[in-house]
This record gives C-alpha cells, sequence and structure tokens, in this order.
C-alpha cells in the first residue's frame, strides 16, 4: 500500500490502476468506512481512499479543529483491508495560494443541511470534483448515512457528465441501531444511549407506512414525539421527502426517505432510513 501526499504522486501512482473504486473519507475510520471499502475492492478490484479533512464544508463555529483524526490507526486499518494507494493531502495542497473556485449544486443542496449549514454542500460539492478529478476512478463510493450528501454528489457528476459511476452504500450501525459516524466519539456512555432514539424513531415511520400510513405530516409528528422525548436531545429538522432532489412530499410514495438531524449534548447526528409501502 502505498501512501501519497501530493497531487502529483497520487496522479503517477493512479498509471499503474485499471479503473479502480474510490473512496473518499475524512479518517477516524469505522465499519461503515470498512464496508464501502470491501464492496469496491470486491467490485473494482484496485481501491483508492482518500483521508482529508476537507476545511471549506465546516462552517466558523462548527467542530474542524477537533474532528477526530487517528492517522496511524486508518492506515493500519486500510492496509490490513487491502488497499492500494492512500491519498494524505493537507490543505494547502487541495486549497493553494490564489484558489478562488467553488461549486453550487442548486436546489437539491438547499434544504435540510444546506439550509442549517450555509455553505457546507458548496464545500463537498468543490472537495469531490477535486478528488475524482485527481483519481479518476471508475466508481466512487458514499454511504447512505449522508442521504443528501449522496444526492449531491449524484448531481454533481451527471451535471458535470463526469465519467464515474456513483454507488451507495447501506447504513452500518452498531447492534443498538446508532448509526455509525466519526461524531459518535463524541459521544458519553449515556449520549450513545440516547442517540439510539433516532434509529428507533424512523423505525415506527417506517412500521406505521407498512401497515398503510402515507400521510407525511402525521409520520413526522411520530417521530417528533420519539425525539422530543429524550432528554438532552434537540431536533435541527425532521423530513420526508424524495431521496434524488430532498424535496419535501405530503404523502409516502415508492420513492420516499425519512431523514432528520438532532443535537445530543454537544453533538449533532444524522440518520435516515427508506420508506416502502406495503
Amino acid at each position: 500500500m502505498q501512501v501519497l501526499p501530493t497531487i502529483a504522486e497520487i496522479r503517477e501512482a493512479r498509471k499503474n490502476l485499471d479503473q479502480p473504486g474510490f473512496v473518499p473519507t475524512m479518517g477516524f475510520l469505522h465499519d461503515g468506512h470498512l464496508s464501502l471499502i470491501r464492496r469496491a475492492i470486491e467490485e473494482c478490484g484496485d481501491v483508492v481512499v482518500s483521508i482529508f479533512v476537507n476545511p471549506t464544508q465546516f462552517g466558523p463555529a462548527e467542530d474542524f479543529s477537533r474532528y477526530p483524526r487517528d492517522m496511524e490507526r486508518d492506515l493500519a486499518l486500510l492496509r490490513e483491508a487491502g488497499v492500494a494507494l492512500v491519498f494524505t493531502p493537507n490543505p494547502d495542497e487541495m486549497y493553494p495560494p490564489g484558489f478562488a473556485t467553488a461549486i453550487d449544486v442548486g436546489p437539491v443542496a438547499q434544504p435540510l443541511e444546506g439550509a442549517v449549514r450555509p455553505g457546507h454542500f458548496s464545500g463537498v460539492a468543490t472537495v469531490v470534483c477535486k478528488l475524482l478529478n485527481i483519481v479518476q476512478p471508475a466508481r466512487a463510493y458514499f454511504g447512505q448515512k449522508d442521504i443528501q450528501q449522496c444526492a449531491v454528489i449524484r448531481r454533481l457528476v451527471a451535471d458535470l457528465n463526469m465519467p464515474v459511476e456513483i454507488v451507495i452504500g447501506g447504513t452500518v450501525r452498531n447492534t443498538e441501531g446508532l448509526a455509525l459516524s466519526s461524531r459518535n466519539a463524541y459521544l458519553s456512555e449515556t449520549e450513545q444511549a440516547q442517540a439510539t432514539v433516532l434509529h428507533r424513531a424512523l423505525q415506527a415511520a417506517r412500521t406505521r407506512v407498512e401497515l398503510g400510513e402515507r400521510n407525511a405530516n402525521v409520520l413526522k409528528a411520530l417521530i417528533g414525539d420519539m425525539l422530543t422525548g429524550e432528554p438532552g436531545l434537540s431536533v435541527d429538522y425532521i423530513s420526508i421527502a424524495d431521496p434524488d432532489d430532498l424535496r419535501e412530499l405530503e404523502r409516502v410514495t415508492d420513492r420516499s426517505v425519512a431523514s432528520l438531524a438532532v443535537h445530543i449534548g454537544k453533538t449533532r447526528l444524522l440518520d435516515n432510513v427508506f420508506l416502502t409501502p406495503g
């Protein structure tokens, strides 16, 4: 496994790979990342992973400086997994002096996370565009937990005619149902137990859909009641939307996703499930 910090080095090494898969990460890897990497290896053979905590997707009051990092541990996991190349640029490599370009992907980036975190998806789209241009993979792998990010990246790739297939892997959870996230490291033991309500609330909504409920407001109220019943938890949003454009729905259809964002203590968590009428 080669660990390469510069664009020139990763481009040179990439020449030796045939149609690789690519898994972009911000490091502090967990089983969710590793599931994407295993799938990429199975489907593509050679795999490139990037580890880059992207400053442009963090707001001024967000957790860029304290975002968890453990490069030595990450590299050991990637080596064990059989990754071919690891790209580990620093911010100056990705955003050299004079860098001025930003990408706006339009309406899909405006609601939900886009409304709560202005500029976030411009930072995401810009860095993903750069990484895809640098690595030039056949397929790039992302996790369903960040459902709006998946929609943003699909829009980016379609609009800019980028020759890469975007593959979305299912959310990986712990035994209590909590979606795996690098930010779970911020949670105390008590907060981790509280955070299981996210998936329980979403599952309750999915069960109601399977029993025949279609009214999105009724389902949002059900989710909200379960969330607000948990002490110390505050809700940013609850959404039932089309997964392609995040347009809010009045009634559940065959393509509907329930998503939410909450604060538990000082930690902000996301989760979602697809709703499929029975």
